[in-house]
């Protein structure tokens, strides 16, 4: 069943498409090699531009939930909001997920984007889902109270923090 809309009606029927659209095209760029200015140029330009979309997403039909738009859909939402270049529009999108009901959308993605945010602030992260490249290696970001960190990350649906650390380094 579809979500209403608080103004009643339901999304424009492609709103899911354009968003799994984009979220495939974000990823098919990272998949890139970058190690050339303009690959990187491009990278900011798609990034900006599946910003501006999200953002007219958002301004129409409230945060993309899991009953409004799909599973897949929303995940896309989430995926381009990670990867948002403004922090005040992370923010928003952050806020806007907090305050829907836990069902509505994957408890990672509010986990990973939270951490997100709170490391582009210089900030602890919560759930140790952020990392990044210090001196040619790959680290956390630092967490916030390591010693109760699994259980915030089990709590979300996350795994153990060691194996997501031995995923993220290739081991």
């Amino acid at each position: 069943m579809q979500e209403s809309l608080p103004g009643g009606g339901t999304p424009d029927p492609t709103v899911a498409a354009d968003l799994i659209e984009m979220a495939a095209q974000d990823q098919a760029m990272r998949r890139q090699d970058l190690h050339d200015r303009a690959a990187w140029d491009t990278w900011e330009a798609v990034d900006r531009e599946h910003q501006r979309r999200l953002g007219d997403i958002l301004d129409r039909w409230g945060w993309p939930t899991i009953a409004l738009v799909g599973a897949e859909a929303s995940q896309a939402a989430w995926l381009l909001a990670q990867h948002a270049p403004d922090l005040a529009f992370m923010e928003r999108c952050l806020e806007l997920m907090q305050q829907l009901p836990a069902e509505s959308i994957h408890p990672a993605h509010l986990a990973y984007l939270q951490d997100r945010v709170l490391m582009r602030h210089g900030e602890p992260q919560v759930y140790g889902t952020q990392f990044v490249g210090i001196g040619g290696e790959l680290r956390a970001h630092p967490i916030a109270d390591p010693d109760h960190l699994d259980e915030r990350r089990a709590a979300v649906g996350l795994g153990p923090f060691a194996a997501y650390e031995a995923l993220m380094r290739g081991e």
